[in-house]
């Protein structure tokens, strides 16, 4: 697959002198850009956001501890469900709203700016104008869900208020489904848009954004499908159509072998020399008593022919437990945020909560499982076999649809904690024990940055006396299972 060249901006200082003779144009630095290339701040925008999915440093990103895919070696305590020691929400919050939304605003002020003579033109932007809130929504929605309540009105605008209310979390991610829908009803596949290969996922193809934006809404509308059957049913039924049909579809990111734009998980296990992480008891023996054919992408450094994966919450030693797959640590192992795979899980959900979306669960579920070994480096004929397992078949594994397609969809998300997280609260699979000396009980949001009680103490108190508490076993409001 084509790999696309990332660019990074870098925003200088301009400085200007004032003299007592006119010297005309001498002064300007003709080499230095006088404002950012509004696209290259949507590239930004979407690094920025990948690499913060994609990142295992425990300053910021846990979900891989979390969701119980990797246990940690001689420093246990964000498996323990630590979060403030290294300022963890802090770290998550700021990216997104920093790195990634503020960017994304920018980018559309800029692209808003350009001149349109022509009719032709003004579609053309309207498209890269669409593609900036597709993104921006999906990194907002991922605010909500990590925290609930959050600064939405009067976010992201320095200028208005340093101390930002915090807005009623339904509210906020209805204000986005609203977005998304304009952006969505704004997008036309006819035309192109301004953002070419400055776009990390499709290169400004129209016709993919309009793809992902739809999964989005997919995503969107199961989330709230507990709280909220009729507006679910509305969005999944109007968005499946739409949404991704095949592989080709998901929306990845190329990493390349040079610093600074290579993966990750590279950065921090490799190059940083770090040996601090092993896949866990709970990931290794699912797979295992699935006779999953991922495993040997997954995995590395078998002990007695076997993978042996580490105990979530303690000190493990690294040398006697198995290892993260070798191949995910290259320097350009690709991470994908939203995919095809993830799709047809959402489309097998929606069958069996009796939302019209055509096929049937099981047929969604097998598309979903075998598009999941296939874009792990598998193959059909293992797909196949791995779908007549008793243990694996929908109509003939155990337990009810949520456990089945929550328990695959899990061992999908491998790497992807953050997808895998949001997964597990809605359909409660799999069943994910907090760690015996875990400091709190299982997460299901992050808590405020501590920061927020120090520059907007009102604002944060509020928020958390609002929705129960700020305590990580808060259930948000579209969490009521």
């Amino acid at each position: 697959m084509k790999k696309i060249l990332i660019v990074i901006i870098i925003l200088g200082s301009l400085m200007t002198y004032s003299c007592s003779k006119d010297f005309g144009s001498m002064n300007d630095d003709t080499k230095s850009p006088i404002t950012a290339i509004p696209e290259a701040v949507f590239t930004n925008a979407q690094k920025e956001y990948v690499d913060l999915m994609a990142t295992p440093n425990v300053n910021t990103n846990i979900f891989e501890l979390i969701t119980q895919y990797w246990a940690e070696t001689q420093y246990p305590q964000e498996s323990q469900y630590e979060l403030t020691e290294r300022n963890i929400p802090r770290n998550w919050w700021s990216t997104l709203y920093r790195n990634v939304l503020a960017n994304v605003l920018d980018a559309e002020k800029g692209i808003a700016a350009e001149v349109t003579p022509l009719p032709e033109d003004v579609k053309v932007q309207t498209n890269s104008l669409a593609i900036c809130k597709i993104l921006y929504v999906k990194a907002y929605s991922d605010l909500v869900v990590t925290f609930g309540d959050i600064p939405y009105t009067d976010a992201v605008n320095i200028d208005e208020t340093t101390t930002p209310k915090y807005d009623d979390q339904k509210d906020v991610l209805y204000a986005l489904i609203d977005t998304l829908d304009q952006a969505l009803g704004s997008l036309d596949a006819d035309y192109e848009s301004t953002m070419g290969d400055q776009d990390l996922f499709y290169q400004g193809d129209v016709a993919k954004w309009i793809k992902l934006g739809n999964s989005i809404k997919l995503y969107l509308g199961l989330l709230i499908a507990d709280v909220d059957p009729s507006k679910a049913a509305t969005m999944v039924s109007a968005a499946s159509p739409l949404a991704m049909s095949s592989s080709d579809d998901n929306a990845t990111l190329y990493y390349l072998t040079a610093t600074p734009n290579t993966n990750p998980i590279w950065v921090n296990l490799v190059q940083g020399g770090r040996d601090d992480f092993i896949p866990t008891t709970t990931l290794v023996d699912a797979m295992e008593n699935l006779d999953d054919p991922r495993m040997d992408i997954y995995f590395a450094n078998k002990i007695d022919g076997k993978y042996l994966g580490g105990t979530p919450g303690t000190g493990n030693v690294y040398g006697t437990h198995s290892h993260p797959g070798d191949g995910l640590k290259a320097t350009d192992f690709p991470f994908t945020v939203f995919d095809y795979a993830q799709v047809e899980f959402l489309r097998a959900e929606a069958v069996e909560r009796g939302i019209a979306v055509g096929g049937t669960a099981e047929s969604h579920y097998n598309n979903a499982v075998t598009a999941s070994i296939l874009q792990w480096g598998g193959t059909a004929a293992q797909a196949a076999t791995y779908l007549k397992q008793p243990s694996v078949a929908y109509s003939t594994a155990t337990g009810n649809w949520k456990e089945k397609i929550g328990i695959q969809s899990w061992i999908h998300f491998y790497l992807r904690g953050f997808d895998s997280w949001t997964q597990q609260r809605k359909l409660d699979y799999p069943k994910l024990e907090a760690p015996q000396l875990a400091v709190s009980g299982y997460p299901v949001r992050y808590t405020y940055p501590q920061n927020e009680y120090t520059l907007n103490e009102d604002n944060v108190e509020a928020a958390a006396s609002k929705i129960g508490g700020d305590k990580v076993e808060t259930k948000l409001f579209w969490d009521k299972n």
